[in-house]
């Protein structure tokens, strides 16, 4: 029998977290006044495999309102993967997806939702400053958007992140991408539909310290970089060109060198810098191999995107998770 709680929301909120605990219950307090904005709503905390009180947190907020849900993995498998996750769980015929420490301010909600109500469907947030960024952090961001214009298959909106509102149409749409390297960001832009960009400011995190360390960010700039463009790829056949014809024009010089002044005995520092430049040059290009072929190799693994360990609220189900070519290997779990 249907009743109130069991009705499809107009909008989902999903917003993936990772010991954040501390932030839970200030994020909830000014994110339900945001939500005035819709007729009705359910918010989805998907917890990535904290170790603090953060799942604590999501339990006692469901309990004082049953509109505050959750998703538990059993591991850490990282914050794409917590965003599918959301994804496939979300009910609502658009959902918001944002970070729980507050940087996304929830007021910017309802600018998203005007934006939705004229038709689109692919509403992002664009950020007007870095100035919560370190020096490094901001330079590193920016080259990164100048390298995935120049060689992406794919335009992205810089300063666009994940705060965004997407239309049924577009999860849809995302849910049936299960690529385990994810990059959202691209994925947003991929998938396309009618696309529209909203400011905010980014504000000071509540509380706690950022999950991404540079070695992250390194390697998801990698998986950014790898999934949506094989330049890498082809520029070593350039590389490898370029390095043929130079040796063809040095062995032509040596030959004329000899048959015009005779043999000259060979520098041994030169032969060793040369053999070590060109054995560098080859494992930097089989390096940029293996970063394909790895990604490749768990493709064809076929291993579900995600474990969950609990679900907190009964408005997540079995149903809603994991939808796509490995929903069968994810539900035969449980």
């Amino acid at each position: 029998m249907s009743n109130a709680t069991e009705e499809t929301p107009e909008l989902s909120v999903i917003i993936p977290v990772f010991n954040e605990g501390d932030n839970l219950r200030a994020l909830v307090a000014r994110l339900i006044p945001a939500l005035a904005c819709v007729k009705s709503f359910e918010i989805i905390f998907v917890d990535d495999g904290s170790s603090d009180n953060t799942l604590d947190v999501a339990r006692e907020l469901n309990a004082a309102d049953p509109r505050i849900t959750a998703l538990s993995f059993s591991r850490n498998f990282g914050k794409e993967i917590a965003i599918a996750a959301g994804v496939d769980a979300a009910r609502g015929r658009g959902a918001v997806i944002m970070d729980a420490d507050l940087q996304h301010p929830p007021e910017a909600i309802a600018l998203f939702v005007e934006k939705w109500r004229e038709g689109y469907q692919n509403i992002f947030g664009v950020r007007q400053s870095r100035d919560t960024d370190s020096p490094a952090r901001k330079w590193l961001t920016r080259y990164f958007y100048r390298l995935f214009r120049t060689f992406g298959e794919i335009g992205l909106p810089e300063g666009a992140g994940d705060f965004r509102l997407l239309d049924r149409v577009a999860l849809d749409a995302l849910k049936t991408l299960r690529e385990q390297a994810r990059f959202s960001k691209g994925l947003y832009a991929w998938i396309g539909f009618r696309s529209v960009g909203v400011p905010f400011d980014v504000a000071e995190r509540h509380a706690g310290e950022s999950k991404f360390s540079y070695r992250k960010l390194t390697r998801f700039a990698l998986d950014g970089l790898v999934s949506f463009t094989t330049v890498p790829l082809k520029i070593w056949t350039y590389i490898g060109m370029a390095v043929a014809a130079f040796a063809l024009a040095n062995a032509l010089y040596y030959v004329l060198e000899t048959l015009i002044l005779g043999v000259s005995a060979p520098g041994f520092a030169t032969l060793v810098v040369s053999i070590t430049f060109f054995a560098g040059v080859q494992l930097i290009s089989l390096g940029v191999l293996g970063e394909y072929i790895g990604r490749v190799f768990a493709e064809v693994k076929g291993r579900p995107l995600y474990l969950v360990q609990e679900r907190i609220g009964r408005r997540i189900g079995a149903a809603n998770l994991d939808a796509g070519p490995a929903a069968k290997a994810e539900k035969a779990k449980f």
